[in-house]
């Protein structure tokens, strides 16, 4: 059956090869592993949320492949809410946000330290730019619900190691993480940020689709541990095989990927999850929290022509307030 999503090119070794396509999370199944997975690319969304705030291509690098993550972990919530990634470390890269609203909007931002980041190797990872401190992962299901968050401990490794950290500590599930990102360089366009992901995890016992039987098998209760555990150490070596160009590379298909790491056990794709970078602010949104805020930091953001100005993290977007619309206009004092 055709790969859903995208145009697809004559038959390749028996399977349709999606053409290449950007901005988008590709959920996977390996039954015969008991394997589920996601696959993300990110291209203009990516590039647009670095390009707006101009910061050094290492920064830039590090909150890409936390977009990434984000993107992998946000899309996999079945219900309405947001989904937080969050880092607070004392490396040059102090903080970063990454905030998912389903169905598939994402927005994100950095702080760091100029001097401290231009002293580092512009290719520096993003364990050296973070640091140490926490990694939290926050999940919102609305005012009524309980807000659910787990940390783990970012100690100068990777976001795939945080990540891995999080899943055997919080979920419990056996999860393999990939990430990557850089600047694409293509003739006749400027350069571009490009970013991409992938995640497997191990869900036997009907986490997984059901498992194919050969023909004249019959189904057997017998679960052998031996042979969960050989199932789910070939889905990591197989996912460790991926290389970063093959997950930011626009030339490099989600299909043709997924293809060359599993079509030997038998891969199913689902319906993609269409991303886009768009910022939860508005001119209602920050009047209702500026109405909320002391004097004292309000005067803080007062201009010397009297009026408030408050500039959204995420998307650079100026909001300008007269003091007579935050109440009864004492509090510009």
């Amino acid at each position: 059956m055709p790969w859903p999503g995208g145009r697809v090119t004559p038959m390749q070794e028996g399977v349709a090869v999606q053409l290449s396509a950007d901005d988008f999370v590709q959920p996977f199944a390996v039954p015969a592993l008991d394997v589920r997975g996601r696959l993300v690319r990110l291209g203009p969304e990516v590039d647009r949320i670095i390009r707006r705030h101009g910061y050094p291509a290492s920064v830039s690098r590090c909150l890409a492949e936390a977009v990434a993550l984000t993107a992998l972990l946000g899309t996999s919530l079945k219900f309405e809410g947001r989904f937080i990634l969050q880092s607070q470390t004392d490396g040059p890269v102090s903080m970063f946000v990454v905030d998912f609203d389903t169905p598939n909007q994402i927005r994100a931002c950095a702080r760091y330290d100029k001097g401290a980041v231009d002293a580092l190797a512009a290719d520096a990872k993003p364990g050296a730019l973070l640091g140490r401190g926490a990694l939290a992962m926050t999940i919102d299901q609305g005012p009524d619900m309980n807000r659910y968050q787990g940390v783990v401990a970012l100690d100068g490794g990777s976001l795939e190691d945080a990540a891995h950290q999080y899943f055997r500590q919080s979920e419990q599930i056996p999860t393999f993480v990939r990430l990557a990102a850089a600047e694409m360089l293509s003739a006749g366009q400027p350069a571009a940020w490009r970013a991409g992901g992938l995640m497997v995890q191990y869900l036997p016992e009907g986490g997984a689709a059901p498992r194919d039987l050969h023909p004249g098998d019959a189904p057997d209760p017998h679960v052998d541990e031996e042979e969960e555990e050989d199932a789910w150490r070939e889905a990591q070596v197989l996912a460790a095989t991926v290389e970063d160009h093959e997950l930011t590379d626009p030339s490099v298909g989600s299909d043709e990927l997924l293809y060359r790491l599993y079509h030997e056990r038998g891969v199913r794709v689902f319906e993609p999850i269409d991303l886009v970078e768009r910022c939860r602010c508005s001119r209602e949104r920050v009047q209702d929290m500026l109405a909320n805020f002391p004097p004292e930091d309000v005067s803080d953001m007062t201009r010397p022509d009297g009026a408030i100005e408050v500039v959204c993290e995420f998307c650079s977007q100026a909001y300008l307030f007269q003091p007579s619309e935050l109440g009864d206009g004492e509090t510009s004092a």
